[in-house]
């Protein structure tokens, strides 16, 4: 984040807005500079790729869904607003950490006693740490002790929209992106490359909000993708993962996405349309069957 806040430095925080006499590396400016540009950065690839989704991916036919809130969208939009600055604060904390030197972040890839194959790896190694530890984190916070107070809120969209991406309760919502920040703390990553796993992983949690089932079909059950996501709105809990379903398998979770199994929204939908008795509109699914009603949603989350 210090490329970031340099660059902010230079082109408009030094000349424009900060007193001349208050120094660039000052801890108090440093900390309000990192939440203004944490608070805007972070409410530009929300608004921005989620527009872009919403508009261009997402299927406006599934707020036909009877699961679809009304005014679910303005909701969806009004709660991530509301939201993200509670999150910035602990992460502005971590992001200040590592301005001031702390973490394992460095500048050239002669850095990298491995070069260029050292910052291949370190992506890889970061999406496999990353995938890991919200695997468990998110799975901690369905647990009775934190799930109604902290992550039911998440849950509220059932047929979620990109906008629901982050859509969370600050204390989640932070949780959930812990691991993002804790990494290059614990292991060496160029620097220009964690900017671009930042924006990479902002724009992966909409597109698993975006309600576009598509997956190459040799990766249907390796990638966590929007079908799998989806699932996991509608049955609670199954399908924790991020990026993969390898932590599903191991921890007994996995579920295959029913939209691959012709049971999905689209089909519930398609159901509706012709008029198949079979259908029923808004039935609650069983928590012991959770497949029993082809895109409704189960009990336990109520």
């Amino acid at each position: 984040m210090d490329l970031v806040l340099e660059a902010a430095d230079r082109h408009l925080l030094t000349p424009y807005v900060y007193p001349a006499g208050w120094p660039e590396d000052e801890p108090c400016r440093q900390l309000l500079s990192l939440f203004v540009i944490t608070n805007l950065g972070a409410l530009a690839l929300y608004l921005l790729f989620g527009t872009l989704s919403y508009y261009f991916i997402f299927d406006h036919e599934l707020k036909k869904h009877p699961q679809f809130l009304e005014n679910q969208v303005s909701r969806e939009i009004t709660y991530a607003l509301r939201s993200l600055p509670w999150i910035s604060v602990p992460t502005v904390a971590l992001f200040f950490a590592e301005v001031r030197g702390y973490s394992k972040l460095y500048d050239n890839i002669e850095d990298s006693p491995y070069g260029w194959s050292g910052v291949f790896l370190s992506m890889l190694s970061f999406l496999f740490f990353t995938d890991m530890g919200i695997y468990w984190i998110h799975r901690g916070l369905h647990h009775k002790l934190f799930y109604k107070r902290f992550h039911k809120p998440h849950h509220l969209w059932k047929i979620a929209t990109p906008f629901a991406s982050h859509a969370f309760h600050p204390v989640d919502g932070f949780m959930q992106s812990l691991p993002y920040h804790v990494y290059p703390f614990l292991f060496p990553l160029h620097k220009v490359t964690y900017l671009g796993l930042y924006i990479f992983v902002n724009v992966w949690t909409i597109s698993i909000h975006d309600g576009d089932y598509r997956v190459p079909r040799l990766l249907r059950h390796v990638i966590n993708g929007s079908a799998h996501h989806t699932d996991h709105h509608l049955y609670f809990d199954y399908n924790y993962g991020q990026y993969f379903t390898l932590w599903d398998k191991i921890g007994g979770s996995y579920k295959s996405p029913t939209s691959f199994e012709g049971k999905g929204p689209h089909d519930y939908l398609r159901k509706l349309r012709g008029k198949d008795p079979g259908a029923s509109n808004g039935t609650v699914a069983s928590k012991k069957n959770p497949g029993a009603s082809d895109g409704t949603v189960a009990s336990k989350t109520e």
